[in-house]
């Protein structure tokens, strides 16, 4: 397959204290090398994560540096996708992850893709205060609680997730009401009572999950996947989703405000980037929408092919046979317009 480019340039501006960098750049597609189209979609939405790479560029990885460390070939890879002369720009990443946590020419999950390299940035990255960078960049914080009914008392355990792992309905879904979902309070009780510390025996409780922080890049995932009596199946059902939305939308089913670290009701987040699944379970394909930071123009990109698209495009991905399955979200700054 030929490759295409879009006719877009934006500028990026690096965040780093110690120096400053510019450079002009044109969106490009990347070949699909046995099946690399999940990975090449996520390349493409990390690439319009500009602040990831603002990170990785503070890091200098030394010279015995392994030609396998995942996210030295990522910054080289995304830095090299900004070069339109580089024939293949992400074929020593492509390597990188074969090494390491995935088998060529299978099907991928994009979901279990990204977090197999986020977690590999964590552990291969040496400077870990650049480590707990990039992990802030995506972590969002939860904290499960348990309410015992007899005496009021909340036992807590807090986690972490690179996404908001979503289930959707074979009904019609909306984002806001899948997120409801995800935090609805559950009653414990007819047999799955919860031992109580306090009560110090199993009481009926209330179980729910308290939304502690929000990240500055929010990846939801849509679970279009289900396994039923062993065989897997895609959802085609609808969910819709928007543009823009605000933090607002988290507030529905919570126990408890925890203390001054819950989210703002009144923060914005903007959809900056779409990995699309095309097909079915057992046989699917992976593209990209993505609207990069300085140009507020979609581009569409299905691995070397990569063309101007709108924001209605994207909406034919609430359903069907090409359907949206991980949103990326940035939350935005109090300045920005866009």
């Amino acid at each position: 397959m030929g490759e295409f480019w879009s006719k877009m340039a934006y500028r990026l501006y690096s965040r780093s204290s110690s120096y400053s960098y510019s450079r002009e750049y044109e969106v490009r597609g990347l070949l699909n090398y046995s099946l690399s189209c999940c990975v090449n979609s996520l390349l493409q939405s990390f690439s319009a994560t500009t602040e990831l790479l603002d990170i990785l560029n503070k890091w200098y990885p030394s010279d015995e540096t392994e030609q396998s460390n995942v996210p030295h070939r990522l910054k080289n890879a995304l830095l090299a996708m900004r070069d339109k002369s580089h024939p293949a720009p992400h074929t020593d990443f492509l390597d990188s992850l074969y090494r390491h946590a995935i088998r060529q020419g299978t099907q991928q999950d994009a979901d279990e893709i990204f977090h197999i390299i986020l977690n590999l940035i964590q552990k291969q990255i040496p400077d870990l205060c650049l480590a707990q960078e990039i992990r802030s960049l995506y972590e969002i914080k939860v904290e499960t609680q348990v309410q015992c009914s007899q005496c009021s008392f909340i036992q807590r355990e807090p986690s972490s997730l690179f996404s908001l792992p979503l289930a959707i309905r074979e009904s019609e879904n909306t984002l806001e009401r899948c997120i409801n979902s995800y935090f609805q309070l559950q009653n414990l009780e007819n047999g799955e009572e919860h031992y109580c510390n306090q009560c110090e025996q199993k009481q009926p409780s209330t179980h729910g999950l308290k939304l502690v922080s929000l990240p500055l890049i929010l990846c939801v995932h849509l679970k279009r996947f289900r396994n039923d009596r062993g065989f897997t199946r895609k959802l085609h059902s609808k969910v819709t989703f928007p543009d823009h939305f605000n933090t607002g939308i988290f507030a529905a089913g919570q126990l408890e405000n925890v203390a001054n670290d819950s989210p703002r009701a009144d923060e914005h987040y903007s959809l900056y980037a779409v990995i699309v699944h095309i097909g079915t379970a057992m046989s699917g394909h992976y593209t990209a929408f993505i609207r990069p930071t300085q140009d507020q123009t979609w581009y569409y990109a299905d691995d070397s092919c990569v063309q101007p698209a709108t924001w209605a495009d994207v909406q034919n991905t609430y359903k069907g046979y090409s359907t949206a399955y991980l949103l990326l979200y940035r939350k935005k700054s109090c300045n920005s317009s866009g």
